[in-house]
């Protein structure tokens, strides 16, 4: 038995469509130009806030009024989720790493309502024994706090993280958990940069890739 805790978005779903919508409706509010699908994930990484504060530079808009634009930002992020969708092969993924015993976890910066709200959207509560959101500690990734928070409620070793940003590696480094990459999500354009002890293109490479990292933790 294993800790196998995984990023969010980027890594088992794209959200990136509808963190989009979300963040054009908000800037249209304000009577802002819209922001694009590739703006959108050069974005994401760091949670809501640090989204809504690139988001804001990007379009010039007042300082003054970024707390109420980013209330409003995680108002309508919520129920965001018409256009999100779960990567292939993910949800097999983690049906074979729940039957053989794993002990599976979340480890996001997506902020905890929306986190849930998209989980029983998408029936994935019950893949998961704990879910640490961007908020739910004072810390968020890339400090290891969080993932280490998930790693001590699991229980059990060894663990492997599994993400897909610059952000998820650092954050496995920093706690010392062997990182998994997913390379298809939100890398930025950085894999080169990015630590790993292996990767995977699809999400039915990963049971193998997580095994074969189990093997030689062995």
């Amino acid at each position: 038995m294993a800790a196998i805790i995984f990023d969010l978005d980027g890594t088992l779903i794209d959200a990136a469509p509808d963190i989009r919508a979300t963040a054009n409706k908000v800037l249209a509010e304000e009577g802002a130009a819209p922001i694009s699908l590739e703006e959108t994930k050069s974005f994401i990484g760091n949670g809501a806030r640090v989204f809504v504060e690139r988001m804001s530079n990007l379009r010039n808009l007042p300082d003054a009024g970024f707390e109420a634009r980013h209330r409003r930002f995680q108002q309508v992020y919520v129920e965001a989720h018409d256009h999100t969708v779960i990567y292939e092969g993910a949800l097999a993924a983690l049906g074979d790493l729940r039957a053989a015993g794993h002990r599976l976890g979340l480890c996001t910066n997506k902020p905890l309502l929306p986190t849930q709200s998209v989980l029983a959207h998408f029936e994935l509560n019950g893949y998961f024994d704990h879910v640490i959101a961007g908020d739910s500690l004072s810390e968020r990734k890339p400090d290891p706090a969080p993932l280490q928070a998930v790693a001590t409620a699991l229980g059990v070793s060894p663990v492997i993280y599994v993400g897909d940003s610059m952000t998820d590696a650092l954050t496995a480094e920093a706690a010392g958990a062997p990182f998994l990459l997913y390379t298809e999500g939100y890398n930025h354009g950085r894999l080169a940069e990015m630590k790993r002890a292996a990767t995977f293109r699809h999400h039915g490479e990963m049971v193998a890739q997580i095994n074969a990292m189990l093997a030689t933790a062995a």
